[in-house]
Formats: C-alpha cells, structure tokens, sequence
C-alpha cells in the first residue's frame, strides 16, 4: 500500500510536469504559426505583385509603397473611366428638376477630381461629390451601345464613403439609348434602363439594382426592384474604405451582385424581382362583393347559455381590508405636504397681477420617520366574490362559411415575358445624386461582357488600393483598443481570456507543499529500529560465537580458508548494529527534508 501511494503521488507530479512543458510547446507551436502566417500573406503579396506585372511593391516595416500606373483593359469594352486625365467626355447637368422652386431645383452641386483622403496612391484620382444637401448630375457616353443580345452585362466601380454616410446615394445610372438624349438635360426623369449601386437614408441600408421593363401589351415601363441581399450592407457603407461593386446580368434571365467580388445576392429577373416582371394570369373581380348573409365568425357564443344565479355582477373587483390596522406613530393631524419656510416671495410679484402668494410646497419633513400622515384609510384589497360581467361561453359556429374573397377572373392585361433580360439599349451612364454627406469618392468604372476582362481592371485598380489599405492598417493591438473604446464591454473579455491561461497554469504548473499523505509515506516505521541495549547484547553474543568457532577450528584442524570464511560472514554480521544505526540518521535526515515545500514547475 506504501509502495503504490508514492508511485501514484510521483505519477500525478510527472503528469503536473508534463502538462506544464505542453503549455509551453503550445505557445511555441502558436508563435511558430503566426510567423508562418505573416510569412503566407508576404507570399501572397508577392503573388499579387508578379500578376499586376505593373505595379512595382516595396514592403518595409511600416507600410507598402505602390508605383501606381493607370490601368489599361485587356479586352472588349463598352465604357471605362478612371478619371485620371479630369473630366475629359463627362457632360455636366444645366437643367432643373421638375415641381420644385428653381432655388433648390438646380444641379448646382460639385464635382472634384481628386485623390483619396487616406491610403492614396500617386496619380491616382477619381470622381468626388464635394457639396452638401445639393443635386449632382453628371453623365457621359458609353464608347459603344450595349445591346442586351447573347453576351452578358457586366458594370462595375468603385465608391468610398469617405465621412461615412448619413443620407444620400451613390448609385448609377444606363441611360437608355433615344435619338433625343441631350446630357446637358439630364436629371430624375432622363428614362434609363438599370440604376444600381448603394444608397442609405437613416438605417434604411440599400444595395439598388432596378430595372425598367416595358410591358409589351401597353408599351409602357415599370420599375423592378431586386429582392434586398440576405447580409449586413452597414460595414461597407461606414468603414471609410473603398468598396468595388458589381452587377452582373446573364442572358439566361439571371443576375449577381457583388461587392468586393464577393456574391452578395444572386436571382432570376422572373422571379426575385418586385413587383414580379409577369403580372397573374388571374386576378380578383373588382365587381363581385361579399353577400350581406355571408358569416366570417368561426365561433359565436353560446345562445343556450343562462347566467348563473349566484353571479353578481355588482360586486367592485377591490374592498377595504377590513383586518387591517393603523401603524402604530401615524401622525393623523400632520398633512403629507406643507409651505416650504425658506421660500420668499419674489421681489417683482404684484398680487393684483399675480394674485395671493403661496410658498411651493414641500414633502413634510415629520413624516420622513413616521409611518404615514394624513388621514389613515384602510387599504384595498382583491374582493373574493367578484365575477365581473358575464358573457356566455364561445361555441362552434354552425353557419360558418369561411372568409370571403372575391372570385377570379382572367387578368385583362395579362402577358408572359419570357426573356425580360432584352432591355432597352443603353447608351450613357450618369450620376444623378441627392447627399447629406460630402467626399463620396468614386472610381474605376467598368462596362463589359467577360468577367475575365472585370477581374482584370479590378486587379489593376481596386486589388492595388485595397492592398495599400491593408499594410496602413493599425496592428492588432491596436485594433482590440479601438473596438473596446467603441463597446467597453469587451474590457471585460479581454480580462477574462487573459486571466484564464495564466490561472490555469498557476493552478497546475505550483502545486505548493507535498500533502501530509505523502510526507508520512517517506517516514521509516519506528517500531523496526534497533535500541542501543538490543545493539550491545548482540555485540556480545558475536564476540563469544566467534571465540567459540576459534576454538573449533583447533581442534578440529580444519583448514584456515574456512575458519576466514567465517571470520568474514562474522564480521558481516557485526556490521548489521552499525547500518542500523546509519538508518536511524537516515529516517532523521530525511524528516527534515520532508518540511521543506515541494519544488515548483519551470
């Protein structure tokens, strides 16, 4: 039992032991991670760099300098524009909008070509909305009309909220193609064919993509509005970041968008499209109405029903308690609320103007340490007989028909679009804007039909800014601190996720001082020493032995190698008092160890 106690004690501080080198090789096996992390996204940095083959990456400790040449398409294009060489081809609105004072009317607001705020690169600029609580229109000719056929729609740009954004949109405009399309007139009612892009007033956060659809029994058009996408639009609309988006048309019926060339949402234009491209073939009669004897009400009460004689609709749902008593110290005579005696009459109150003054009034200070004041009254309480008033039970009804509609009847103006994908042409693109935010930055615009080709002039463009972006950001400690400023209490967690690896190694790796357990395992048992009389007699009773054995010898003529062998084993024997006595300083040597504390983990 001795045996097997101390093997389990010394087990249980190997595993202590062991448990504390594994925290260690942990946290080297971490560092060693995140060093391989830091050294993928340089490999990824590099990637990047020999894809652009034009921009010319320098990475130092601090930030990333990019050499930052104006990106070229490597495909077929109907429109691009990065804005910087100025406004060369865009056309500026003269002209008012409709039912409006001519004061607030005008497209007065202004345009700016310039670089981003923050995280810019070197002769890269782009189009800026720089007024407030103004209209902006500006437009500009697509290089070649896209005619929507057999080849996709791809639009694509940038936009950066560069103060974030409070009111106002940044959504574009395909102006349909019409022989009398004047860009110096455009404005709200210039007919396009899609408007896309973000737009946000209060938190209402919207990503547009509509589109207008001619009805082709009447010939007129009606706006579709994509279904909202299923995330969170706020974070890009408030990180002051450049954001790319990009709607993708399919002549297959079916659109995406992205931000960030991430799919955002995805759809069919028949059928996740408000209000839906195809009207019912069916739909109510506007003449048929409800007959006067058509009963809606699934129950009715219950016309059998008698009220109980017993019920008294009379009684009050509360009474006085009658077993209630008065505190003992209510001050009857003193009111709860007397003349504040430190109030004095303003010095301009004219009581034939003002009438009497009266001092405010205040709590009554007796009554701060009394139970009540005033007259006492009993209090109230639930009266046990009262029922309230009586209604008669709901039962089935047996003349229940069922909520009423109105018949069908075939939809008049019933049609089926079966490829609403082959819009109106488009000609122009333009910018038609209402902000409460200025510096809204926009960027890199990209008409085309191959995604390849989009990619490309996103990897030229948006990829470098969002690079750049990327190496100015702040270190990760730095960020914890920010986002705990703006929510305090991650404080709290920091604390706790802290706190919690070092009080698990406290508790593990310094088990404090052995137990007693363990401490009267390593005592010898007492009752096995040998005295210092038992020492002696047996001292003497060797001595006589061998003088016995000696003479034996003699006499016997034995041989002296048998008399030395036993003259050994004797003094073999002899030397059993004196291992004793090196156990008993043993056993003490080893009681004073054992009251220093046990050794703690490294």
């Amino acid at each position: 039992m001795l045996k097997l106690s101390i093997l389990q004690i010394t087990k249980m501080h190997f595993q202590w032991d062991w448990l504390c080198l594994r925290v260690l090789i942990i946290s080297s096996v971490t560092a060693g991670m995140r060093n391989k992390e830091n050294l993928d996204a340089d490999v990824e940095v590099e990637n990047f760099d020999k894809q652009s083959q034009e921009a010319d990456v320098d990475r130092d400790k601090s930030s990333i300098e990019v050499v930052y040449q104006t990106p070229k398409p490597t495909g077929e294009v109907y429109f691009t524009e990065t804005f910087d060489e100025g406004l060369s081809g865009w056309v500026l609105s003269v002209t008012l909008k409709e039912d409006m004072d001519d004061n607030v009317a005008k497209y007065d607001g202004r345009w700016e070509v310039e670089e981003l705020k923050e995280n810019a690169m070197p002769g890269d600029r782009g189009l800026v909305l720089k007024s407030v609580a103004k209209y902006h229109a500006i437009s500009a000719m697509l290089t070649k009309a896209f005619v929507f056929d057999d080849k996709p729609l791809i639009v694509q740009y940038e936009v950066n909220f560069q103060k974030g954004i409070d009111c106002g949109g940044a959504y574009i405009k395909l102006l349909s193609s019409s022989n009398d399309l004047n860009l110096e007139y455009f404005f709200d009612k210039t007919p396009y064919t899609i408007m896309f892009g973000p737009d946000k007033c209060g938190e209402d956060y919207k990503l547009h993509f509509i589109f207008r659809h001619k009805n082709p029994k009447t010939g007129e058009y009606d706006e579709k509005h994509a279904e909202r996408p299923d995330v969170d639009l706020k974070k890009y609309y408030l990180d002051k970041k450049t954001h790319l988006y990009t709607l993708v048309l399919k002549p297959d019926d079916t659109f995406e968008i992205l931000i960030d060339q991430i799919v955002v949402s995805k759809g069919s234009l028949l059928e996740n499209m408000i209000p839906p491209v195809n009207p019912s073939k069916e739909i109510e009669d506007p003449t048929d109405k409800k007959p006067d004897d058509w009963d809606e009400r699934p129950k009715i009460p219950d016309p059998n029903a008698v009220k109980p004689d017993d019920w008294d609709e009379d009684e009050p749902a509360k009474i006085e308690d009658p077993d209630a008593v008065k505190p003992e110290g209510w001050l009857d005579d003193e009111p709860q609320y007397v003349p504040d005696p430190n109030a004095n009459k303003p010095k301009d109150w004219d009581e034939e103007m003002d009438g009497e003054w009266e001092a405010p009034q205040i709590p009554n200070p007796k009554c701060e340490t009394a139970p009540g004041c005033g007259e006492w009254v009993h209090p109230m309480k639930n009266n046990p007989k009262y029922k309230g008033k009586w209604r008669a039970p709901m039962i089935d009804n047996p003349n229940y028909q069922g909520i009423w509609s109105p018949r069908k009847i075939p939809n008049p103006d019933y049609f089926e679009d079966l490829h609403p994908f082959k819009m109106t042409t488009v000609s122009a693109i333009g910018l038609e804007l209402w902000s409460m935010t200025s510096d809204i930055y926009f960027d890199n615009f990209i008409i085309c039909s191959e995604k390849e080709v989009a990619d490309r002039w996103a990897a030229d463009s948006w990829g470098l800014k969002k690079l750049v972006a990327s190496a100015n950001e702040p270190g990760m400690f730095s960020q914890l601190v920010t986002a705990a400023e703006e929510h305090p209490w991650l404080w709290v967690l920091y604390i706790l996720t802290l706190a919690l690896p070092i009080g698990l190694s406290v508790l593990f790796c310094w088990p404090g001082k052995k137990s007693d357990e363990y401490i009267n395992f390593k005592k010898p048992d007492v009752s096995k020493q040998i005295t210092k009389g038992e020492q002696k007699e047996e001292t003497e009773e060797l001595e006589d032995n061998e003088l016995e054995e000696e003479k034996e010898n003699e006499d016997t003529g034995e041989d002296e190698d048998e008399g030395g062998e036993d003259i050994y084993d004797d003094d073999e024997e002899n030397e059993v008092p004196d291992e004793s006595q090196e156990g008993d300083d043993r056993s003490n040597k080893s009681d004073s160890e054992d009251e220093t504390p046990a050794p703690h983990c490294l």
